[in-house]
């Protein structure tokens, strides 16, 4: 069996995907993803970037596809794709092919009923996958230092909790050990640490004692990387995004603003007294 497995998005969509994918790892698994989210799909036979695929092109009205594209797809015995549900035009240009693809939404329903994991792993089921824990893992070697990290940014400010309150929690904490900050190439923060490679940040946060961050893509990255993660929830809904992993809490309120620093310093105390 030759598994093509296409999951687009962004950090925490994939990640919330990798045991759906991992369910559907058949005799030879090839993975499509985002070019920057290749390294973190570790169990695959080959991983390629669907930038780099011309996936793209595939089904837009007055182009033809690559040839190379319709013959590299036609030799899969099965394509599961959270790409290209919602696009008229290429379930269209999949069929009119006789493509062997199994179409799945992109995005968990909204009302808060099922986890994002869980969403996914129900369609690997209906694709014949076999059953894997529902908690996203990134194997990283490495034991646990004596620091902390925050990363105080997400994919949207409405989820961000204030900058201001980061800050008040780094001065908390900084009594007790040392706090690193964390940003992305385009997060502006001096002074904090970047990395270019998604699978060498996931092992460097590996080794923190607590991480504290927002409902965010490197959250989820921690999370599945096996940190102590307090994750801060307002403006999005953890039942349905909630990072899950060995060692997590998550604080919730109706809004970031609402969220106080004591519950945060609670839920640090709490993640440090989990077993390892």
């Amino acid at each position: 069996m030759r598994r093509l497995l296409i999951r687009p998005g962004g950090i925490g969509d994939v990640i919330t995907s990798l045991p759906a994918l991992e369910s559907l790892r058949a005799e030879y698994t090839e993975v499509w993803v985002p070019t920057a989210l290749k390294p973190l799909v570790r169990f695959a036979d080959r991983v390629e970037s669907i930038a780099d695929t011309g996936l793209d092109g595939l089904g837009i009205p007055d182009r033809e596809p690559s040839p190379g594209l319709i013959d590299r797809l036609a030799g899969f015995d099965s394509i599961v794709s959270w790409y290209g549900e919602a696009r008229e035009e290429f379930r269209v240009a999949v069929e009119a092919r006789g493509l062997p693809f199994r179409l799945f939404p992109a995005l968990p329903r909204m009302d808060g009923t099922v986890h994002a994991v869980d969403f996914f792993l129900a369609h690997a089921r209906d694709a014949g996958g076999r059953i894997v824990a529902p908690v996203p893992r990134i194997d990283c070697p490495g034991g646990r230092r004596d620091f902390a990290v925050i990363h105080p940014f997400s994919g949207s400010a409405r989820k961000n909790w204030p900058l201001a309150r980061f800050r008040e929690l780094a001065g908390a904490l900084d009594s007790r050990v040392p706090v690193a900050w964390c940003a992305g190439p385009e997060e502006a923060l001096e002074g904090a640490v970047r990395f270019d490679d998604l699978y060498e940040l996931a092992c460097w946060l590996a080794t923190v004692r607590c991480y504290v961050g927002n409902d965010s893509g490197i959250t989820h990255l921690a999370a599945a990387g096996g940190a102590p993660v307090v994750a801060l929830f307002g403006a999005t809904n953890p039942k349905v995004w909630a990072p899950r992993g060995p060692r997590v809490r998550v604080v919730a309120t109706e809004s970031m603003e609402a969220i106080r620093l004591e519950d945060v310093l609670e839920a640090i105390n709490e993640i440090q007294q989990m077993p390892a």
